[in-house]
Formats: structure tokens, C-alpha cells, sequence
């Protein structure tokens, strides 16, 4: 099948009596309780749940092998190859099945809060509630917009059409696949609406390179003098907690582009972690949802309809989609200048990493490769301690192209800006985890504030004999002794043991790295 086919089947299916294009939120909520897709909460969120998948399947995702980007690609078990003859078929089952429909719901909006880099994107949804999720998380286009937007990428999720693996050619009845040449998303078997989120973020990290804009899978804020800072981390790090600052307001909560502009958020709303959400905890999250907001696999009371946010017994992976235009304190359109700082966050459980650490432009290229941060113990079967993860560039899942041009653009572009980068870790001090203990919030926001308010620009410090780290010698706010994290072990050969197996940890998931610069990891890595 070409690429003419294609889209004119595509076209075929749009134009069919049964599409139901850019309802608005009240249209789409009477949609979803009509269809008995979900039910409505005390706060006028609507809440559904999953069902079998209530998480991404990364075993299911694939990219189809084209002649025009089979060679861009970096291949391998997070970009899986699958032929072009395999999307063609499932494209015209899953076609033929949504045009059989009663209804189908189809969002016009953008991914990239830029006017000058935005791509016009269309999500075809089988449920009502996935084309919410699709209104709320994505930009939304004004009526201007929407009459004259021609779509340049389309999701087409139908999650009840499953797979036939011995006759479709997948691993699974689940696929998520990506056609760049024909600018499609193809998601199937699966009612997780995280795919259609993430799958348009792979689509981005492919595309803005291109245009010389760095993707990224970071959190951004701004101070009232207009300063951007950038926080990089894995879950359980601190990103969201530390990025929530009443006195900056939020540029996005998850991806941006860094364009020769400054930067920009790609998204139009939030997809928030809700598991043991409190007003107390994280206000922000909590009031935001509302009326339009979708709960997924949230317990909720059937009587008096109020969310159970501590029950995790359908999920850990809670969550929350909601419109940015929620929270209070926003930058909106979600644009801003060059970063002036940026924060790395880990949560090193092994308690050897220090609190905060100051990095040259070759550590952090080597720390935003690495992609640190620990495994606790229960959190996955099998896992009885600390174990080290390393998902590179913050957001392994989610790069199409060699991790190595993510991280040559970061570090061009903390040259050109002169931008301060640190290492904060989050996790644990006075001993690894189950003998020390987390490191205190109220330091960590401290350290954070410090470096976000160019204190910590030229202040002493002190080099860290295993990590090479350049550790600030005072931090106001902090006491000096928890600084040095070798200093508040009561066994210091036991910190000397413990951070020589993180470091040689590092080293060997850094040897996957091929083509770098030799300095990268000559400057940047361990030096024990």
C-alpha cells in the first residue's frame, strides 16, 4: 500500500457520518457517562479505568522500517523494527473495524506551544474518554486554528481491536506502532491513554532534531526576573514536588522543546502521578481535578463518588490528565527564554551520591546519558535491595534516534548559554537505604533555591574523590556535614565500598555508548 492509499483511507474514515471532530469538554463528558465509558466523581472528573494494561507496553511498541529513516534509527529493543507490509495490514483491519463503528471521536490540536515549531496533529479515538484525554493533554487550537489546521502526524487508537500475534505478525494483541513516512501512530489492544501521549513525544524526539530544537523529557519553570530552569528525573525523584515552586511559575510539567528561542512546552495540559495525593502534599495536583479531568484507574466510591487516592489496589500508576490552564501559577502560552539552570535529579538509594554537586559541561552530558537513579526494594518482583537504573537522557523509552545527538545538542547549547547544571540527589544520606535515611525536603528545596538564584555560581568547593563531583562547600540553609556524603556515614570504609560499586556501575552502563567523544566519559564519569 503507498502512501497515497494511506491517507486516502485515512480520509475515507474521516469523512464518514459516524466522526464526531472537536467536541467540546461538556459534549465529550456526556459522551463518556452516555457510553458508560466511566463515571463522574464528586469534582465533576470523570474517572475510568484500563483494565488488563494500566501501563505503557514497551515490548509492544515498534517503529515501521522505511527507506527514508530505517538509517536515522537507533534500533535495538526499545526501537523495534517491524516491516512495512505488518502496519499496512493492521492499518486496513483497524480502519475497516472503526469505520463499522456507531462512533468515533477525532481531536484537531498541536504538540508544541510554539507557533513557529508546532506540529498539527489529529488523535482518532475509539472511546470518548481517550479523545478527553486527547483534548486535555494536547494544545488546544483556537476556532482561527482549528478551520484552517491540516494535520501532519494522526494517533489512531481503537483499544478494543486486538492483535492476532500468529496472523499479524506482533509479539502480542497489543501494538503501538510509529510509520514516519506515513505519519501515523497505529495503537491497538491496549486502553492505557498513556500511549497516545508518549507516542506523539517519540514522534517530536524524531522530528525536532531536525530543526535544531533539543526534545526533552523535563519539567520547566520560571522566576519572576524571567530566569528558566529545567529539572531533569526519573520517578520517585523529586520532579514534580521540586518544580511546584509558589514563587516561579510553570512553563510544562513533562516535555519541552529547547528551540534557538528559548523554550516551549509541548504539551497543552498535565499527566500526573495521583497515588497517596493529598490538598496537603501537592495543592496544585489536587484542586486541579476537576470538571474535564479524566482519573485513570483511580478506586472510587460508588456511593458518595469521592477519589480514593491512597488505594492502589487496581494500580500503582494512579493518574490525572487535566488541562495546564488547572493550575494557577502558569506561563501561558507555555513559552519562555533560555534556561539559565539546569537540575538533574536522582535518588540514589546506596547514599553515596552527594546532596548537590556542581557539573562541568562534560559531567553533565555523562549524567543526562546516564540517566541515574535506584530501584527500591518491592517495587518490581525479584528486586530485595537497591538496585542501580539507568534510562538514558532521562527518557530512554521515548528516543527514536541515538541517544548520543541528544546529548551533543544539550551540551552545544549549555555552551552557548552559559547555563549552570547540577547534580541534586534526592535519595538517601548517612548510609544506603535501610540504614540511613531520605534526605530531607526542606534541605533539598535549600540547595534547589541556591542554585536556582545563581548563589552557588562561584562558590568554593570541594572535589569528590570517587565521582569526580564538585560539591559546594556551604550551602545556606544546609548544614556543611551533610554536604559531604562520606562525612555522615558512621562507617566510613562501608561509604568507601558502596560508592566504588555505584561507580563501577556507571562505568559499565556507559560502555553501551559508542562514537562519543572520549572526553565525555574521560571528564564526566567517575575517576575512581
Amino acid at each position: 500500500m503507498s502512501i497515497v492509499d494511506v491517507t486516502n483511507k485515512l480520509a475515507v474514515l474521516l469523512h464518514q457520518s459516524n466522526v464526531q471532530e472537536n467536541l467540546s469538554v461538556p459534549q465529550l463528558v456526556e459522551k463518556v457517562l452516555a457510553r458508560k465509558e466511566g463515571m463522574l466523581t464528586l469534582t465533576g472528573a470523570v474517572a475510568t479505568t484500563t483494565g488488563k494494561y494500566t501501563g505503557r507496553s514497551p515490548k509492544d511498541k515498534y517503529i515501521v522500517e522505511e527507506a527514508s529513516t530505517k538509517d536515522k534509527i537507533d534500533w535495538g529493543s526499545v526501537n523495534q523494527p517491524i516491516a512495512e507490509e505488518v502496519f499496512e495490514k493492521l492499518y486496513n483491519k483497524v480502519i475497516d473495524y472503526l469505520m463499522a463503528k456507531d462512533e468515533i471521536f477525532v481531536f484537531k490540536g498541536f504538540a508544541g506551544a510554539d507557533p513557529k515549531y508546532r506540529l498539527p496533529i489529529q488523535v482518532i479515538n475509539e472511546f470518548a474518554w481517550h479523545n478527553l484525554f486527547a483534548h486535555q493533554l494536547f494544545i488546544r487550537p483556537t476556532e482561527e486554528e482549528l478551520a484552517e489546521h491540516q494535520a501532519q502526524f494522526t494517533v489512531i487508537s481503537a483499544p478494543n481491536f486486538k492483535a492476532d500475534p500468529a496472523v499479524d505478525g506482533t509479539k502480542s494483541e497489543t501494538f503501538i506502532i510509529i510509520s514516519f513516512e506515513r505519519r501515523i501512530v497505529l495503537i491497538g489492544g491496549t486502553e492505557y491513554a498513556g500511549e497516545i501521549k508518549k507516542s506523539i513525544f517519540s514522534v517530536v524526539n524524531y522530528l525536532l532534531p531536525e530543526q535544531n530544537i533539543l526534545p526533552m523529557h523535563c519539567s520547566a519553570n520560571v522566576g519572576q526576573e524571567g530566569d528558566v530552569a529545567l529539572f531533569f528525573g526519573l520517578s520517585g525523584t523529586g520532579k514534580t514536588t521540586l518544580s511546584a515552586d509558589p514563587k516561579r511559575r510553570l512553563i510544562g510539567d513533562d516535555e519541552h522543546g529547547w528551540s534557538n528561542s528559548g523554550v516551549f512546552n509541548i504539551e497543552g495540559g498535565c499527566y500526573a502521578k495521583c497515588i497517596n495525593l493529598s490538598r496537603e502534599k501537592e495543592p496544585q495536583i489536587f484542586d486541579a481535578i476537576r470538571f474535564g479531568a479524566v482519573l485513570e484507574n483511580v478506586v472510587i466510591d460508588e456511593y458518595t463518588r469521592i477519589p480514593n487516592y491512597d488505594d492502589g489496589t487496581l494500580t500503582e500508576n494512579t493518574r490525572a490528565a487535566y488541562p495546564i490552564q488547572a493550575i494557577d501559577n502558569i506561563v501561558d502560552p507555555s513559552v519562555a527564554g533560555h534556561p539559565t539552570t539546569i537540575i538533574f535529579l536522582t535518588a540514589d538509594a546506596f547514599g553515596v551520591l552527594p546532596p548537590i554537586s556542581k557539573l562541568t559541561r562534560e559531567q553533565a552530558m555523562y549524567h543526562f546519558l546516564s540517566g541515574y537513579t535506584s530501584k527500591l526494594a518491592g517495587t518490581e518482583r525479584g528486586i530485595t535491595s537497591p538496585q542501580a537504573t539507568f534510562s538514558t537522557c532521562f527518557g530512554a523509552p521515548f528516543l527514536p534516534l541515538p541517544a548520543t545527538r541528544y546529548a551533543e545538542m544539550l551540551g552545544k547549547k549549555i555552551d552557548e548559554h552559559n547555563v549552570q547544571v547540577f547534580l541534586v540527589n534526592t535519595g538517601w544520606t548517612g548510609g544506603e537505604y535501610g540504614v540511613g535515611n531520605r534526605m530531607k525536603l526542606q534541605y533539598t528545596r535549600a540547595m534547589v533555591q541556591s542554585a536556582l538564584e545563581g548563589e552557588l555560581n562561584n562558590v568554593e568547593t570541594v572535589k569528590d574523590p570517587i565521582f569526580g563531583l564538585e560539591i559546594p562547600a556551604h550551602v545556606p540553609g544546609v548544614p556543611d556535614e551533610v554536604l559531604q556524603p562520606k562525612n555522615t556515614w558512621a562507617d566510613q570504609e562501608a561509604y568507601e565500598q558502596k560508592a566504588k560499586e555505584l561507580a563501577e556501575q556507571f562505568r559499565e552502563n556507559f560502555k553501551k555508548f559508542a562514537n562519543i567523544d572520549p572526553n565525555i566519559e574521560k571528564l564526566g564519569g567517575p575517576i575512581v
